[in-house]
């Protein structure tokens, strides 16, 4: 069973940077296609950016694009998402998700939460003014 353990969340004045991990047990192929989510309070999840190992494609939501970047580090097991120029929108709990038995990211976007099975606990981000 994949286990995602998101951490680096935290308080940040708007303008400055906060680095996510999400680190996840070994996959059962080596290919594997992984998502960040968030959710603000009273407002639905929403995707925000997905990695896949397969062909080295990420995507990212309008709203986050060009501020964040995905990345990966496979030997340490590791998916990142370097978050620049925070907003106080940003403001949310942020989740790492997957579906093992998808190797890609969709092709339009970071996905629904519903097209992932595995999710980790969440790590609150927190944006000031």
């Amino acid at each position: 069973q994949v286990q995602l353990v998101e951490s680096g969340g935290g308080l940040v004045q708007s303008g400055g940077s906060l680095r996510l991990s999400c680190a996840f047990s070994e996959f059962t192929l080596d290919y594997y296609a992984i998502a960040w989510f968030r959710q603000a309070p009273g407002k639905e999840r929403e995707g925000v950016s997905c990695i896949s190992s397969a062909d080295g494609s990420t995507r990212y939501s309008d709203s986050v694009k060009g501020r964040f970047t995905i990345s990966a580090d496979n030997a340490k097991n590791t998916v990142f998402l370097q978050m620049n120029s925070l907003k106080p929108e940003d403001t949310a709990v942020y989740y790492c998700a997957t579906d093992p038995s998808q190797y890609y990211c969709p092709n339009y976007g970071p996905g629904e939460d519903d097209e992932y099975d595995y999710w980790g606990q969440g790590t609150q981000v927190t944006v000031s003014s």
